[in-house]
């Protein structure tokens, strides 16, 4: 661990030394990078610095007891070790967690794909009941939801659902639930009461800035056709609805949720980065997985992650083994027990991959 501190302390150095630079202020892309590097990284050093000293003064009290020349220096010396060492400890956990990579798209806002999977239309119904917990938890977090396309299941619910969320951290605690979500209940449909297993898929993608991603005008293909469904008299009049085609990689997004072409076409093509975006953050995930292998998953839409059991009114998380047995809150979107235990098992995760490099 000290190896690695010590190469944060060289590069904070190396960053004060930076932003001194007269000629940073003339590009104020890289002086605001350097200050938030700079921010990010002076608490570990100021808590590497207390842990230094604190130890200095444990291996000076120690040498005073192992002298004993004076009783009362001595005693002195002992009382202040038992005020020191827990301190110490406590600032070596500090230490630890700050070490922790942080990931820079935690603070982005994201795009959810909701999608009814096996199951026919109970999965249908259950992708409308995830999105109603999603929604309910939206509020209580404070965000904002915005419903960016959808369509809906005969029988109720949604084959497809998509909507965005903008707020205080949202990528950092919705990447949790990208995966295949499993529900098993007796559906409204079923005469002899017999328990089925539907499922439905989940994806959050971190929302992606024209920075972010370049998209050529070149490699769109976009066209126009009329909205269907729920939406008011504008429904089938106007070619409002918009479908955006990223040729290169054959990514196609539509939007039919707004009366004007315009603002359909901007939230087609905020879609449309998401998607390009994901596809590069996949990428270097995978890379980064061949090294560590994490429990925790947050971008395998494949992968069963987490069981419903209404019978017994059990929710089951199957990358941490977390069970509970409150599903009537949890479907009214209390979740945040749920996202803390994933968290925190991801950043312990992240830690020991930390201490394993040195």
């Amino acid at each position: 661990m000290k190896a690695k501190l010590e190469q944060v302390r060289e590069r904070f150095d190396e960053v004060t030394a930076a932003m001194s630079d007269p000629a940073v202020y003339d590009d104020p892309d890289r002086y605001t990078e350097l200050t938030k590097e700079h921010s990010d990284l002076k608490e570990l050093v100021e808590l590497y610095e207390d842990w230094k000293d604190t130890k200095n003064q444990i291996k000076g009290n120690k040498e005073l007891i192992e002298e004993g020349d004076d009783a009362e220096i001595t005693e002195m010396a002992r009382m202040e070790n038992e005020e020191l060492e827990p301190q110490l400890e406590q600032l070596e956990e500090d230490i630890k967690f700050k070490l922790i990579p942080k990931d820079p798209d935690d603070s982005k806002n994201v795009i959810v794909e909701l999608r009814a999977g096996t199951g026919g239309d109970e999965a249908a119904i259950f992708a409308g009941d995830l999105f109603d917990m999603y929604r309910r938890y939206a509020d209580k977090m404070g965000w904002k939801l915005n419903l960016l396309g959808l369509s809906e299941s005969t029988k109720g619910g949604y084959k497809e659902l998509t909507f965005g969320l903008e707020g205080e951290e949202v990528y950092g605690k919705m990447k949790y639930e990208s995966g295949v979500h499993r529900v098993q209940r007796v559906p409204e449909t079923e005469t002899q009461g017999r328990v089925h297993t539907s499922a439905a898929t989940v994806a959050v993608l971190p929302e992606a800035e024209e920075v972010d991603i370049d998209v050529k005008k070149a490699d769109l293909r976009i066209d126009t056709f009329r909205a269907s469904g729920a939406g008011g008299q504008h429904v089938n009049k106007t070619d409002s609805a918009i479908r955006i085609t990223h040729e290169p990689t054959g990514v196609v997004v539509e939007c039919q949720q707004e009366r004007s072409q315009h603002k359909n076409k901007n939230k087609a093509m905020k879609m449309l980065r998401s998607k390009l975006y994901e596809q590069e953050v996949e990428r270097r995930r995978k890379e980064r997985d061949e090294e560590r292998k994490s429990q925790i998953s947050t971008g395998d839409r494949s992968a069963k992650i987490r069981t419903y059991n209404f019978p017994q009114s059990r929710v089951t998380d199957h990358r941490i083994n977390l069970t509970l047995y409150n599903l009537e809150d949890i479907m009214k979107g209390d979740i945040e027990e749920v996202i803390e235990a994933l968290r925190v098992q991801d950043n312990l995760d992240k830690l020991n991959a930390v201490m394993e490099e040195g």
